[in-house]
């Protein structure tokens, strides 16, 4: 069974799978409990994890309950410690929204939650991340995580992005980012799916990102802090919650200058 997951689970487009887990997630809870692993979001453990990925299969990450991977609950950590998301009020937006936090921002009666995405089900606003239709410095807070890889322009999408954004507010941009590599790689020729997974890491994005990400977002006029979580945890938290020992969280504020 554990082979068919690692076959399976990384082939299966993320929209179908929000759809497939409302029926998945009882039995994988099931399958998988235990009290060796944690998932920080819901709090529930098992004895392991599932595996999950599209070029490569990585071992014991994807939450049975939450279906949430490590940058998921490490963002959730650091949300939940370190931010005051969950305690102040908030205007949120929220684009491509994981499952995971889905439910958990909409029931927050301190947040006024509005999510968009062009493909997702759990969208309420179906939107080009491009071409917004929010007025200037609406939201508090944006979260637009693993998705700007997938914007052939991300010039434009991140100058709407501070559009949108409130003054002082604050927005997590994550990427999956090679902290290997110090500039950004695309080429637009690569169009076959095959290819892009093979040299971008999956049949869907369009780049990938070097330590420069940093360096563009600020260009575009955000201040920007990248913030390595992780060592605020100790090694038995990294262990028990299944997070990476490195995933700078990208936070961005948006300064007006008097």
């Amino acid at each position: 069974m554990n082979q068919l997951f690692k076959k399976g689970l990384g082939l299966i487009p993320r929209p179908f799978l929000i759809k497939m887990s409302y029926i998945a997630r009882p039995f994988f809870s099931l399958m998988y409990s235990g009290n060796r692993y944690t998932d920080p979001i819901d709090r529930k453990s098992f004895r392991k994890f599932l595996p999950y990925g599209y070029e490569k299969q990585r071992e014991n990450v994807l939450s049975p309950s939450t279906l949430s991977l490590e940058r998921h609950r490490l963002l959730w950590l650091y949300l939940q410690n370190e931010t005051d998301l969950f305690t102040s009020k908030h205007t949120l937006l929220h684009f491509a929204p994981e499952q995971a936090f889905y439910k958990r921002f909409k029931k927050a009666e301190n947040i006024t939650y509005t999510t968009t995405d062009l493909n997702s089900p759990l969208a309420d606003v179906k939107a080009d991340i491009c071409n917004l239709p929010f007025e200037d410095n609406s939201f508090s807070f944006i979260l637009c995580n693993h998705v700007l890889e997938h914007i052939p322009d991300d010039t434009k999408a991140m100058q709407e992005l501070l559009r949108v954004l409130k003054p002082d507010g604050t927005a997590i941009l994550q990427i999956p980012q090679d902290y290997n590599r110090a500039v950004t790689f695309e080429d637009d020729s690569i169009t076959d799916p095959k290819e892009r997974a093979r040299i971008f890491g999956q049949y869907d994005h369009v780049r990938v990102y070097g330590m420069d990400y940093f360096d563009k977002l600020k260009a575009i006029g955000f201040d920007v802090e990248a913030i390595d979580y992780s060592k605020k945890l100790s090694l038995a938290e990294i262990d028990q919650y299944r997070l990476s020992q490195l995933e700078l969280i990208p936070v961005c504020r948006k300064i007006i200058f008097k």
